[in-house]
């Protein structure tokens, strides 16, 4: 299978996110968001204090290339001049010397949006400028292109990026069996007296090394979160289970303690999603009950995933289980959210979220229940929407028996 996405694909959604800009009126746009820039170029890369910005024009503008497409040019700090000339899909791919250099890198960048004659353009920008960050400081886009009228409009790049592609999907498709075997193994490992740490990173690494062997030498993991594949609890274990975004404390695995559990893998800069609950055994009667109400809140949430509705209507359907079973107390979060490139993307399954489900669109579906004292329970799925329901892309075992340890 194709491990990345292709140059073609890279050039459909340039072409379109072009035709976009043309449709709203805008000469152009410019890029600051890492995801973005990936998802229109294929160029991964360490965001860092030194800024990085892509500039595309549609056919027609100034700078339009002379074969009748967009327009790209990717402006880099020196360092990273090769590996972009290397891995980018932009018609031009020029640097900077340094940040903040004798002149601020943001200046540099202007400069490259005039002589692609959108200095005085209605702009499209996904930020008014680097987003910042690592110790960054510097000029809004705006100040620097007085004549340019800037207008944030990051969802003409976000709105398809909702909606996977079959490249896409197929790269999650196979993150999620690389999740799959990491689970495997940290189940397989997690003992009581052992910790947290121990037991992830031998998951983790093992793996990761079946999956490059697997794999081959065209693998690439071009993700910012994952370099290849791995499994772990980052410190939802016993008690502290019941904080659904806790932090690895290195805990050592005791006799009925509540686990949460973490997996994935990144493939071609795309991630999957893969959660579980299980116990270690004994298993009390109270958390025995709470993990069947989890289960039936997950089943809930499939069942109300179809194209055309909404997401509210996912979490409104899951909100209501938790009223009619006096659960209210123990929600901590929406039901889920998007995933693809990022580990969390819109839409999102929220009462708040009017977007309407599409098929292609790619979600996680994880709704929990948090009962401090005691643990978490949450499973996390992978889906894909389809023309009628959803088909489910992770397929680790969901029951209880098969999520006891010892």
């Amino acid at each position: 299978m194709r491990l990345q996405i292709s140059r073609n694909e890279l050039m459909l959604r340039q072409s379109r996110l072009a035709s976009a800009l043309r449709d709203h009126g805008y000469g152009g746009m410019c890029l600051f968001g890492p995801a973005h820039i990936f998802y229109l170029t294929g160029f991964a890369f360490i965001p860092t204090e030194r800024p990085i910005g892509l500039i595309l024009a549609p056919p027609g503008s100034g700078g339009a290339s002379s074969q009748g497409g967009p327009a790209t040019l990717l402006l880099v700090p020196r360092l990273e001049q090769e590996h972009a000339a290397m891995m980018a899909a932009a018609g031009r791919v020029e640097s900077y010397p340094e940040y903040p250099g004798q002149r601020h890198p943001m200046e540099h960048f202007a400069d490259r949006v005039r002589e692609m004659g959108l200095g005085s353009a209605r702009l499209a920008v996904d930020s008014d400028g680097f987003g910042g960050g690592y110790g960054y400081a510097g000029p809004k886009l705006s100040e620097l292109l007085p004549e340019a009228q800037v207008t944030a409009a990051r969802e003409l790049v976000e709105r398809p990026m909702r909606v996977k592609s079959g490249e896409e999907v197929e790269l999650i498709r196979e993150s999620a069996r690389w999740a799959n075997l990491a689970h495997s193994l940290l189940q397989e490992y997690t003992r009581p007296g052992l910790t947290e740490t121990e037991v992830s990173l031998r998951a983790s690494a093992e793996a990761t090394a079946a999956m490059i062997r697997a794999l081959g030498p065209s693998y690439r993991s071009l993700s910012a979160w994952f370099t290849g594949a791995h499994a772990g609890y980052r410190g939802q274990v016993g008690p502290h289970s019941a904080i659904p975004h806790a932090v690895t404390t290195n805990a050592r695995f005791r006799p009925g303690d509540v686990l949460v559990s973490g997996a994935s893998a990144a493939v071609g800069g795309y991630i999957s999603e893969l959660e579980r609950t299980m116990v270690i055994a004994p298993v009390s009667e109270e958390a025995r009950r709470f993990f069947q109400h989890m289960l039936a809140l997950q089943e809930t949430a499939f069942e109300a995933i179809r194209p055309g509705r909404r997401c509210s209507d996912v979490d409104a359907a899951v909100r209501a289980y938790f009223e009619k079973h006096d659960l209210m107390r123990y929600w901590r979060h929406h039901t889920g959210h998007g995933l693809g490139i990022g580990i969390h993307e819109a839409p999102f399954f929220d009462v708040g979220d009017q977007a309407v489900i599409e098929p292609g669109m790619v979600f996680s579906v994880e709704p929990g229940i948090y009962v401090p004292g005691l643990g978490g329970f949450r499973h996390s799925d992978t889906i894909l929407v389809t023309g009628d329901g959803i088909e489910i892309l992770t397929y680790y075992p969901r029951d209880l028996a098969s999520l006891t340890i010892g």
